[in-house]
């Protein structure tokens, strides 16, 4: 096999886009003194609502966080159930565990990959609480039928939507509607703020309950005093980070745009005769977060990896199926318990997808692809 050629610098999976204008904005908070949370985090919210149809949005310094604080809203507690899929990053099942419940997992649909809702109810028990769904790589769960499962059982819904913003269902924006709406802003997501992420609440919860538990549960008294009266976190995001995420904020639907008419070409340009089974086509729904073929049955994943990364392609794995990990296998789970996750885990590759990549850069994804199987 030949290697990359010395010209060609190394292509990430992925690479953040931030243009001058946003550096600027970070360097003005910077001077301004006033860097952790203030106002540019009060517009980045404000913002985030407008995209979610004015629903309250709260910003914290993790999408892990978000999802740890719905949950605690939510009133899931020790001897609560939380369905969820395996095929995920671990962070998932993790806050379902930090707050004291237990994990109940359900394996995915092979063919979107996310949570099979076919098999969700037969796992609901007396103890079940809520269900924290995760959009795969971008493509959301068919929320119609999720909220119809969840309402015939009075279950809250924590939409894992880590994945997802930008993304749509039926033609509105996910966030605009449903239950808590959890946003990640890490580094690898198609918006960012170096860390972070958003929570959008529903009707019946409290904006004040939410940002106490998001700040070790202080309320502020009108005579200077302070109280508090629930155990909070320290999960506040700064105005740096605000900062980042409005100048991101700006280019969201260009971004959007990008991935998927990469995305496209990629659809266009895979050789169908290398056996690798392709992500669902969604152009419409779908924000194009990673792009995920699936290896062959029998590849050699590793080899694989290493062949690409030979000519100048990096390859990420997303996700382990994370009933395998130790913690988890620790917790009664076991190998062979949800196939379809263990099959797809292990199989699936995720191909280099970011704005800045040119139309050349996928070819050279495709070539490489040639060469490697």
């Amino acid at each position: 096999m030949s290697p990359a050629s010395p010209a060609l610098p190394m292509l990430p999976m992925t690479r953040p886009s931030i243009d001058e204008e946003t550096i600027a904005a970070v360097c003005e908070v910077l001077r301004s003194g006033w860097i952790t949370s203030g106002p540019k985090v009060q517009a980045f919210e404000a913002a985030l609502s407008e995209i979610c149809g004015g629903r309250p949005v709260r910003a914290f310094n993790s999408g892990t966080a978000t999802l740890e604080v719905a949950l605690r809203l939510a009133g899931v507690g020790p001897g609560d159930e939380v369905i969820t899929t395996p095929l995920t990053w671990v962070a998932t099942a993790n806050v379902i565990l930090e707050v004291g419940a237990t994990p109940v997992l359900v394996d995915i649909d092979p063919a979107s990959r996310n949570i099979d809702l076919e098999r969700i109810e037969e796992a609901i028990t007396p103890r079940t609480r809520a269900l924290i769904p995760v959009d795969l790589a971008g493509l959301p769960v068919d929320r119609g039928r999720l909220y119809a499962i969840a309402g015939r059982h009075r279950l809250r819904v924590v939409e894992d939507a880590a994945q997802s913003f930008g993304a749509a269902w039926n033609g509105q924006p996910i966030g605009s509607s449903g239950d808590f709406v959890s946003f990640s802003f890490h580094a690898n997501k198609n918006l960012t703020t170096c860390e972070g992420g958003a929570l959008v609440l529903p009707a019946d919860i409290d904006p004040a309950l939410c940002e106490r538990l998001r700040l070790q549960g202080v309320r502020r008294l009108a005579d200077g005093n302070m109280d508090v009266d629930v155990l909070g976190g320290k999960f506040n995001l700064t105005d740096v980070a605000a900062a980042v995420g409005l100048g991101q904020l700006r280019h969201l639907r260009e971004f959007t745009a990008r991935r998927r008419a990469l995305a496209q070409r990629y659809f266009e340009r895979i050789d169908p005769a290398l056996g690798l089974t392709l992500p669902p086509a969604d152009f419409v729904n779908c924000n194009w977060h990673m792009f995920q073929p699936l290896l062959p049955a029998g590849s050699d994943r590793g080899a694989f990896i290493a062949a690409m990364k030979e000519q100048g392609i990096g390859v990420g794995v997303h996700y382990p199926p994370l009933h395998l990990f130790s913690l988890y296998r620790g917790l009664g789970f076991h190998a062979g318990q949800f196939p379809h996750a263990e099959d797809i885990g292990a199989r699936t590759v995720t191909l280099p997808l970011f704005p800045a990549m040119s139309d050349a850069d996928a070819d050279r994804v495709c070539a490489a692809l040639n060469r490697a199987l």
